[in-house]
């Protein structure tokens, strides 16, 4: 009986990405959050179908909501990139025992010598927090073979609790600062990564016309609450970006040309 209900399961997930739609909608949510409208514009369909389809990956816990903090009335969507990987695991698995033995995310590679380093900015409005762990984490997660900054808009200073969370998890603190969006607008990257719904509405234009991506983080200093409330709220956005930074190096080791 056991087996009969996992398979209908696996059934269900694989009913739920078969729909031409929804596959279309977690193809775009593999690139970046996006919000409703914005869905109705890249896909051409009309907001009540965007809307059921976005429910039914929502209820499934494929996708997570975020109300943007721009804007309260948008409602930003993203992809749950580790429920989504285990679900494909268990769904091979209940074909094929072999099928479940998915590898590890491998280590990035190191740049070849004729190649310059892959340059990541991320940005925020005050450059405090999510920001701030962004580009430490990726500097750390990449072994220092991918070039990690970040910035905002209206920088204030490195938030005391990003820094003990980065701290804890054995990652130095020492090179971050708080820098104004200003001093990175004349230089190449090869990724821009908003992680604030504000700044992506103003971010400007970088040289050589850079990947854009947007992950709605919420802004974890702005969490009231006791110590170890305020505390756990940057660790699970420690947590959750490490999740997204770990999947978008394997996507810029395999960019072409790298």
């Amino acid at each position: 009986m056991d087996d009969i209900l996992s398979s209908e399961s696996v059934l269900d997930f694989l009913k739920l990405l078969a729909h031409d739609l929804r596959w279309k909608i977690l193809k775009l949510l593999a690139h970046s959050d996006y919000n409703g409208l914005e869905f109705v514009r890249l896909l051409g369909q009309p907001q009540n179908l965007v809307s059921y389809h976005l429910r039914k990956l929502h209820e499934q816990h494929l996708v997570r909501e975020h109300r943007s903090t721009a804007d309260e009335r948008s409602i930003y969507y993203s992809l749950d990139l580790d429920t989504v990987r285990s679900l494909y695991q268990t769904a091979g698995e209940a074909l094929h025992p072999a099928l479940g033995l998915m590898e590890a995310l491998p280590p990035p590679a190191e740049a070849q010598p004729h190649q310059p380093p892959l340059r990541v900015l991320f940005l925020c409005t005050e450059n405090s927090a999510r920001s701030q762990m962004a580009e430490a984490l990726l500097r750390h997660l990449s072994h220092g073979h991918i070039e990690a900054y970040s910035a905002g808009s209206h920088p204030t200073q490195v938030h005391p609790l990003a820094r003990r969370v980065l701290e804890e998890r054995g990652i130095s603190t020492e090179e971050l600062r708080s820098k104004s969006l200003d001093e990175f607008a004349r230089q190449s990257f090869d990724v821009i990564v908003t992680v604030c719904d504000r700044v992506r509405e103003s971010c400007p234009t970088f040289p050589g016309d850079p990947e854009c991506i947007h992950w709605s983080f919420a802004d974890p200093a702005a969490v009231e609450g006791s110590l170890e409330e305020r505390l756990r709220a940057f660790e699970q956005t420690s947590l959750q970006l490490t999740t997204r930074l770990r999947f978008l190096l394997i996507v810029l080791e395999r960019a072409p040309g790298r």
